[in-house]
């Protein structure tokens, strides 16, 4: 690195392991749910797609947990962690979006004007994606949060609504069972959508990272590994 540049750190250990964990993650569901989607299509059985959406709920559940963690940390952390400093709503925002755009200010110390729309969109949809996941996950195949009330919903015997098995009518009430899975049927719009719309906005986010280190040349992509960026000596050039 130039002499004119020093070492900053800007990206704590708990933000780092949230990303790393959030990138494995999302990687797995998208994975698994492509797979799911075409299960009819590449022949697997009705045990086999119970199995994948098992594995794809087990892998959502670590992804929720990751991702509620973060949130909370948005409101009690400190510096970069905070929502205030990462998300794009705090007080001068616009003027600081239309000197990015005009090329006005090159570093920052944490997201640029682009990242934080980016990093909004990407907490929006994942949100989207975790609330409906858990609805699905309790209509589909019973499991919790949700999964005992929809089981017990739907049963003709409520003593045995823990018995009820993914795919099978033993002990279900059918006109409930349609009942249960109208219910269901926004969250799994909004689940597919959400879907989508990650589908469309990571390699966005890649391509955007990939960018902003030419532009900025500070190390930005180390820096969500060490927790350093290399900025200008000039503090002012940044924040």
């Amino acid at each position: 690195m130039s002499n004119k540049r020093e070492q900053v750190f800007v990206w704590s250990r708990k933000i780092r392991l949230f990303h790393w964990i959030n990138v494995i993650c999302i990687s797995l569901l998208i994975i698994i749910g492509v797979i799911i989607l075409n299960s009819k299509l590449i022949g697997v059985s009705t045990d086999g797609k119970v199995l994948l959406k098992t594995i794809h709920v087990l892998v959502g559940y670590v992804f929720a947990f990751n991702l509620i963690i973060r949130i909370m940390v948005g409101f009690i952390g400190r510096t970069h962690e905070r929502w205030t400093e990462i998300l794009p709503f705090q007080k001068g925002f616009k003027a600081e979006l239309v000197n990015f755009i005009q090329g006005k200010k090159s570093t920052y110390k944490g997201h640029n004007p682009a990242g934080k729309l980016m990093v909004f969109a990407l907490l929006f949809l994942m949100t989207i994606q975790m609330i409906s996941g858990l609805v699905i996950a309790g209509t589909d195949i019973y499991y919790p949060p949700l999964g005992k009330y929809f089981a017990h919903s739907i049963a003709i015997d409520k003593d045995k609504a823990n018995e009820i098995k993914p795919y099978s009518k033993d002990n279900v009430d059918e006109i409930a069972y349609k009942k249960m899975r109208e219910v269901r049927k926004p969250f799994i719009t909004a689940h597919v959508y959400g879907f989508y719309g990650l589908i469309f906005l990571i390699p966005l986010h890649i391509i955007g990272v990939i960018i902003a280190e030419r532009r900025e040349r500070s190390a930005l992509v180390s820096s969500m590994v060490n927790g350093y960026k290399y900025l200008p000596k000039e503090t002012d050039q940044y924040k």
